[in-house]
């Protein structure tokens, strides 16, 4: 019988041993919280899959370090790829030790690997959720550690992101109570997009 409880202690376990920590307490435990609450405000329904994918998003992500990827754009996009596929492969050991399946095992890996974005509905929530869980709690830091780059960039990187959520997570991200500098950066975003946002809607997974 698959147990969540059992999947999402040993995630917890795992990520209890990052050393980097926030308030005395691991890094990556807080992250992995603060998307188990978002989901759970955003989609109260959501399926014990969805959780478990939830919880993993950063699944022990200090084993991959950014610096061992080239700077720029094509490193950064490599080092992401390598953290979702790390990510998976722990979340499907855990769940096979929980005593999941190995349907379920994959449906997760896919989620965690973002292969359905689009597609899927669960998939769309987990990029909501990731999102928005960016903006509330990391998007300061983000902004602090690119000082030097200008808003123009800025809005760039916000505009890839909404387009890559749904209305609902849009909804969600404006509700924020954003400091002035990074809401005015997002609303700079969503007028950017909004031909792009437009058409997104209409085909929007929910």
């Amino acid at each position: 019988m698959p147990s969540l409880e059992a999947a999402l202690a040993a995630i917890d376990a795992a990520n209890a041993e990052d050393p980097r920590k926030v308030d005395g307490r691991a890094f990556e435990t807080v992250y992995a919280e603060r998307m188990s609450t978002r989901l759970a405000a955003l989609y109260p329904d959501a399926s014990d899959l969805l959780k478990i994918a939830a919880r993993a998003q950063h699944l022990k992500r200090w084993e991959i370090p950014r610096g061992d990827y080239p700077e720029g754009r094509k490193g950064y996009n490599e080092w992401r790829r390598a953290c979702r596929v790390h990510h998976a492969n722990l979340a499907g050991e855990f769940m096979r030790a929980s005593g999941y399946d190995e349907a379920a095992i994959a449906h997760v890996g896919a989620l965690v690997r973002k292969e359905q974005l689009k597609k899927d509905p669960e998939s769309q929530a987990l990029e909501n959720v990731a999102a928005v869980v960016f903006l509330e709690h990391y998007f300061d830091d983000f902004l602090a550690k690119y000082a030097g780059y200008e808003d123009e960039k800025i809005i760039d990187i916000l505009g890839k992101t909404l387009c890559k959520m749904s209305p609902k997570g849009h909804a969600a991200a404006l509700a924020l109570p954003l400091p002035d500098r990074a809401r005015a950066l997002v609303a700079a975003a969503v007028e950017r997009e909004a031909g792009a946002l437009e058409r997104l809607a209409a085909v929007s997974l929910d």
